[in-house]
């Protein structure tokens, strides 16, 4: 017996588009294109018609724009959504809204000279998270919007000496994300103090938009985040972001980390990898000063990384599954034994900054991980 197809409604006013999207995923069994729609009036009657299991939706269209079009279905008819936006700013800060409301991921629109093999193949990984994902359904009244360019960054946390603290030059914090990682890596870095040794950030994002979820970021953490550059420092309050289309991974320099950004090829899939940010710490010696956590996602990125972190003496995170849009990288990650906790996402960054601030061992943690105590005065070889 055949197991169930995943049903597909794609909603664009583009007739090239729906082509294309359409004849790119005809090749994957599993998937089926049950409908399109050229407007989100038609797309309504469709999705009651058709019952899809997921909608890929065009920002961009006549009679009532995309995010207008998913709030609504969040409202009334919660379904995954995955948002098609176009390469450019504007469409990559729609982009942020449309996950802010509720949509589950985003892709870059097809363009004139489309690869139906390359873009069909990441388009269907996208429907396959979506479908076994958990909804958060739509925002509560009164949370604030995506903000825009009016919007004041929060005031960053004075550094040290200022606040007392002096971190071991090694100490790190790592995270890595996917599907549902844009809010939840929000939810982590804004629950967080701005004088924490330096962050690193590797979450699954196309090319052009990081810069923009950076920004974002940026506005409402009160670390310094913005997208890493090639030679980037890592220093105490500040967050890098890796590059849509580039690896990021961590050089120590004697005295410091630097980030290093390149493309070699994708690893489980995947450019920015999860795996060699972390990776890379372990190779840099860095790992008893490094706490790292691995959050909402799809497949099993950043969970072999995780072990090696956490073999090498650093201190280690999953999230746990209630809290996961989609739970397949910390579930491979607990799995192998590479979560030294597993929590949920609103105890994540609160749990990370206390293996910092906080001198005693956490309960059932690994006794061999470096106290915090030491990450603050560096007291151990390392």
């Amino acid at each position: 017996m055949n197991a169930k197809r995943i049903r597909v409604l794609i909603v664009d006013d583009s007739a090239l588009v729906r082509k294309i999207l359409t004849t790119s995923l005809a090749r994957f069994p599993e998937i089926e294109v049950v409908g399109t729609a050229t407007d989100p009036y038609v797309a309504r009657d469709k999705i009651l018609e058709l019952n899809p299991d997921v909608v890929t939706l065009d920002i961009e269209m006549p009679r009532m724009d995309g995010i207008t079009f998913l709030k609504v279905i969040m409202k009334h008819r919660p379904l995954p959504v995955i948002i098609m936006r176009s390469l450019t700013q504007a469409g990559s800060e729609k982009a942020l809204a449309a996950l802010q409301a509720g949509a589950v991921d985003v892709l870059d629109k097809p363009r004139g000279t489309y690869s139906a093999h390359e873009d069909g193949t990441r388009l269907a990984e996208k429907i396959r998270a979506a479908a076994v994902s958990r909804l958060r359904g739509p925002p509560e009244e009164g949370d604030a919007p995506a903000p825009g360019p009016a919007t004041a960054p929060r005031e960053k946390t004075p550094l040290a000496p200022a606040t007392g603290h002096r971190w071991h030059p090694r100490s790190l914090i790592l995270l890595g994300a996917s599907t549902g990682g844009t809010e939840a890596l929000k939810a982590v870095l804004t629950s967080m103090s701005g004088d924490l040794p330096g962050i690193c950030v590797v979450q699954h994002i196309p090319a052009y938009f990081s810069e923009a979820f950076a920004n974002r970021m940026n506005q409402l953490c009160a670390m310094e985040v913005r997208e890493a550059k090639n030679g980037d420092v890592v220093k105490p309050g500040l967050a890098l972001i890796a590059p849509g289309g580039w690896h990021m991974l961590l050089k120590w320099t004697g005295s410091h980390h630097v980030a290093e950004l390149n493309q070699a090829p994708q690893v489980h899939h995947q450019r920015p990898a999860v795996d060699i940010l972390f990776d890379s710490a372990v190779r840099a010696g860095s790992a008893p000063y490094t706490v790292a956590a691995l959050l909402t996602g799809m497949g099993a990125d950043g969970a072999a990384g995780l072990l090696k972190l956490r073999e090498a003496n650093a201190r280690t995170i999953a999230q746990n599954e209630e809290t996961c849009v989609v739970f397949g990288m910390p579930k491979e990650a607990i799995r192998l034994g590479a979560a030294q906790q597993i929590l949920p996402l609103d105890r994540i960054g609160p749990r990370l900054e206390q293996w910092f601030r906080a001198p005693a061992p956490a309960p059932g943690g690994n006794p061999a991980a470096v106290p915090a105590a030491t990450l603050r005065t560096g007291r151990v070889t390392p």
